[in-house]
């Protein structure tokens, strides 16, 4: 089964344009839950944008699917990560000025291999899984398992931005990753920028995805559909 992890960082930018507590972000996961999800995903950034750090204390002890963190392994975003213990750390190679995530580990370079490999050794030794996100290549893939990652995250924005103009092209390369990141025995999720239009042919063609992470495209169809109606036709995007 693919488990569908909501990212909830677009009600948190909602709540933070006004102040005070609208939308309650603690609510709308637990009523995300409630609804279907499989698990919530948080990007807390140094700026506190939109996911902030009391953010992510309150959701864990509240949880009861699967908490994923994502970010930047700086060391205020380790320490938070060890301090609340997720299921799962995404660790994504993002500045802190950048608007959204747009690329992958590089996890043949020397430099990015001596930074990640004792953080990932880290976060497992407390028991915490770790996925790198990375761009759709084998030789990506294959760095992450030599770190000793559990999983690696497709960054799938490339597919999506190609999807209408000749879908099967698109999701070849991410086919590849994802046999060989079978093949290395490595854990796959999947995330950016997917959809309802965009989902369905990703997981047919790469049904043993274990996860996909879905925030952006999700809340604006949640305009239309509402919750409830909206995690409904995700789930059943991944049948």
């Amino acid at each position: 089964m693919t488990r569908l992890s909501v990212n909830i960082n677009k009600v948190a930018t909602l709540r933070n344009a006004r102040g005070g507590n609208n939308p309650d972000v603690l609510q709308v996961a637990l009523d995300l839950e409630a609804m279907g999800a499989e698990g919530i995903t948080v990007h807390p950034r140094p700026d506190e944008r939109h996911i902030t750090k009391m953010d992510v204390l309150a959701l864990r002890p509240r949880l009861t699917t699967e908490f994923n963190m994502e970010g930047f392994p700086d060391e205020r975003f380790v320490n938070l990560v060890l301090q609340v213990r997720p299921a799962q750390v995404t660790l994504v190679p993002d500045s802190p000025e950048q608007l959204t995530s747009n690329h992958g580990w590089n996890t043949t370079d020397e430099a990015n291999c001596r930074f990640l490999a004792p953080l990932i050794a880290r976060f497992k030794a407390a028991g915490i899984r770790v996925s790198v996100f990375v761009d759709a290549l084998p030789a990506m893939v294959e760095g992450a398992a030599a770190l000793g990652a559990d999983r690696v995250e497709l960054y799938t924005e490339p597919y999506a931005s190609n999807y209408a103009s000749d879908r099967e092209k698109a999701v070849r390369p991410f086919v590849v990753a994802a046999e060989r990141a079978r093949e290395l025995g490595l854990g796959l999720n999947a995330g950016h920028d997917l959809s309802l239009e965009n989902l369905n042919y990703l997981y047919q063609q790469i049904p043993w995805l274990d996860e996909v992470s879905i925030g952006h495209a999700l809340i604006c169809d949640a305009l239309y559909l509402g919750l409830q109606e909206t995690i409904k036709r995700y789930k059943e995007c991944l049948q």
